[in-house]
């Protein structure tokens, strides 16, 4: 076989695709890697998530030459696979962040908890003035970092068609103020304690 490579037609749902194949730099004929990625660049299907399909089999060994599976010049070659949908990656961006937020809102829960004690007088005196110090600085850095998810979720640049993830980013947002609402709410009350010292 010439190094020019040979051509195919792939179809995939109801599309049909004539590809040119051709073998890498330093190689006699193409593999079914080469193929996969000229396929991947036609469809829009990455390497990882196709299945290609030749007379019934399906082809695996991505280094296979493809005349060892028997493709020659003008075969069709099936293609099993999804695209990559950019909404999807970035509502799982939004997924990872909200996990973030709820770990921090347990972090708040904590702190809640913790000045509810001192309010009850768990603390002689002495001690309570550097606990309520303790308090405040923990919750300064909770704000912090429901700022930096904040920051996160602004930098996320999503188009007007992904609509699912423009809704989770906005109830995000939401979630996050209501707990920056409460922080400040912590936050005052530790003032007024400190302040009764």
């Amino acid at each position: 076989m010439a190094a020019a490579g040979l051509s195919v037609t792939v179809t995939h749902s109801n599309e049909k695709h004539n590809l040119h194949v051709t073998p890498k730099e330093g190689c006699s004929e193409p593999v079914l890697r080469d193929l996969a990625q000229v396929v991947e660049e036609a469809t829009g299907v990455p390497v990882s998530c196709q299945k290609l399909i030749f007379k019934g089999k399906s082809l695996k060994d991505l280094e296979q030459p493809l005349s060892a599976a028997g493709i020659q010049d003008g075969c069709r070659v099936m293609l099993i696979g999804k695209k990559n949908n950019p909404e999807e990656v970035e509502l799982k961006k939004l997924k990872d962040l909200e996990k973030s937020v709820d770990k921090i809102s347990g972090q708040l829960e904590g702190l809640n908890e913790d000045l509810t004690g001192l309010q009850q007088g768990f603390l002689v005196k002495d001690i309570r003035a550097e606990a309520l110090c303790k308090l405040s600085r923990r919750v300064k850095a909770t704000i912090e970092q429901f700022m930096k998810i904040l920051e996160e979720i602004d930098a996320l640049i999503l188009p007007e068609n992904f609509k699912d993830s423009r809704l989770k980013r906005k109830s995000l947002v939401v979630k996050i103020q209501a707990f920056l609402a409460e922080c400040d709410t912590v936050e005052q009350t530790i003032c007024q304690e400190t302040e009764r010292l």
